[in-house]
């Protein structure tokens, strides 16, 4: 289901709850109805009494007067079930029973709405009241019951046109064994119930509107930047366009701004990712290029070359080439899957003061070929503490150092200094070569960048700084390069990683 269309149902839940207010009508229309029957059935009483009180002669006179006051009709049956008296005998009627074909066609469908709500909310109807055609004591069962118990008996009928009919008998007083019958059309509850219906349908129909309205304007703030971000990510994900423009939504500070910026962000680092992944197989086969070549020439000439000493020279150049591809596919490898490992790695603690002191000596015999030196000041123990992966940090920094080696003079002192300060680590090292250039303090980090002298051709892959660089960046750490903290002739590399919480 689409996202519009739930908040569409949702809203129309909510409003099936207010539309379940209806039924309270039901409830309200019984209550005023029971009020209405106790109210008639109190009246008879009372006016039984009345009757039973004053002379026969000034009996009609009380009724018509009683009849037109309380818009009722009052007949008094003797005990032979024969009528006596009744209110409307010299008077106008005080009620009337309307024909409901006679009735004009919006009461029609007024009568017609009263029944379908009936009909949902279930309520019980009452029977229907016929006059009789012979107006006796025996033809109101509930005047038979009140002669027979001698108290009040209360009934509710239902008029032609649909409205409450209520009658109540009550015994007269005195030995006579009259009763007396009150019957009243009680149209107003039927009014009153309507213009509630009639208000409540009205509130109904303005929360439906506004809820409706509700629902679009939430579905084109909502669900219309939803669809967009999920087409655009569609596209993205299709690869058929390659500068898919995934919209920011300046203007939205909410959850759906956020998450269009986030996807904007990740689609164009997934961009610069493939930009790079491009730009490194174009690198890796231009450097496997050269190699290469020169392989295919040292082998092509061996079958054409029989001076001993000339083949040798060949075959050393095929081994060094072999050397040079195997080093190159064993460090382009490890490049290609670096990002892969270290977001799957699990990091721990770990000390470069006690790793850097440990890898000494395998700096110190590697020097000694070119008598380089290596001094290492070492910091306080658990001061210089990090979180990461100890294999690619150890990694990291041989690189670094090995690099430093590689460009000290014969005879020259590499100082590496590993310390802690404002929530960093930062691990140093100082060669006494001859520096970097500012403009080239970047690029040296790029992969294949190589800027030797002749004689080590082949020696470096290119590499070495640009997956140092790659493994700080996976511990949230930087590399930073420029002149020596002295002065002095040659380069300083820093590597900072933010401190291990204690």
């Amino acid at each position: 289901m689409a996202l519009r269309h739930r908040i569409l149902a949702v809203n129309i839940f909510a409003l099936a709850i207010l539309a379940g207010s209806l039924f309270y009508l039901d409830s309200f229309r019984s209550r005023l109805t029971q009020a209405r029957i106790e109210q008639v059935a109190a009246e008879a009483t009372m006016i039984g009494r009345m009757v039973g009180a004053i002379a026969a002669e000034r009996r009609q006179d009380l009724l018509v007067r009683l009849g037109r006051d309380s818009k009722t009709r009052i007949r008094i049956y003797g005990a032979d079930g024969a009528r006596r008296l009744d209110s409307w005998e010299g008077a106008a009627p005080t009620y009337e029973l309307r024909d409901p074909a006679a009735e004009p066609w919006n009461r029609g469908l007024a009568r017609a709405l009263d029944n379908a709500f009936d009909a949902i909310v279930g309520a019980r109807r009452p029977p229907l009241l016929e006059e009789p055609a012979r107006d006796v004591l025996a033809a109101w069962p509930e005047a038979r019951r009140a002669l027979g118990e001698r108290r009040t008996v209360s009934r509710l009928w239902r008029a032609p046109e649909g409205t409450a009919f209520v009658s109540a008998a009550a015994p007269v007083a005195g030995p006579s064994g009259e009763v007396l019958l009150l019957t009243v059309n009680a149209r107003d509850i039927r009014r009153v119930v309507r213009d509630e219906r009639m208000t409540l349908g009205l509130v109904l129909l303005a929360t439906i509107t506004f809820s409706v309205l509700l629902s679009l304007f939430l579905a084109r703030t909502i669900a219309r930047p939803l669809r967009i971000l999920a087409h655009a990510a569609h596209r993205v994900r299709l690869g058929r366009d390659r500068e898919v423009n995934v919209p920011m939504l300046p203007a939205r500070r909410d959850e759906i701004g956020r998450l269009a910026r986030a996807l904007h962000d990740m689609s164009q680092a997934l961009r610069d990712r493939i930009d790079a992944t491009e730009a490194f197989a174009a690198d890796v086969t231009h450097e496997l290029k050269n190699p290469l070549a020169s392989l295919r020439s040292a082998v092509d000439s061996l079958d054409r070359v029989e001076d001993p000493k000339l083949r040798g020279q060949l075959l050393d150049v095929v081994r060094q080439d072999v050397h040079r591809l195997d080093r190159l596919i064993v460090e382009i490898a490890e490049t290609s899957r670096l990002d892969a490992e270290l977001s799957r790695a699990r990091f721990e603690p770990v000390d470069l003061g006690r790793l850097v002191e440990a890898l000494i000596p395998v700096w110190e015999q590697r020097g000694a070929e070119r008598g380089v030196g290596v001094a290492f000041a070492r910091p306080r123990t658990g001061s210089a503490v990090v979180t990461g992966d100890e294999a690619r940090l150890v990694r990291l920094i041989d690189n670094i150092v090995d690099n430093a080696i590689s460009f000290s003079p014969e005879g020259g002192l590499v100082e590496i200094v590993a310390a802690s300060a404002n929530g960093q680590v930062a691990v140093s090292v100082e060669d006494e070569g001859r520096g970097v250039a500012p403009e080239a303090r970047e690029t040296i980090f790029n992969r294949f960048n190589s800027d030797r002298p002749a004689e080590d051709f082949g020696r470096h892959s290119g590499l070495g700084l640009a997956i140092a660089r790659a493994i700080a960046k996976g511990h949230d750490g930087r590399i930073e390069v420029s002149d020596r903290h002295d002065g002095g002739r040659g380069a300083r590399f820093v590597a900072r990683f933010p401190a291990a919480a204690s």
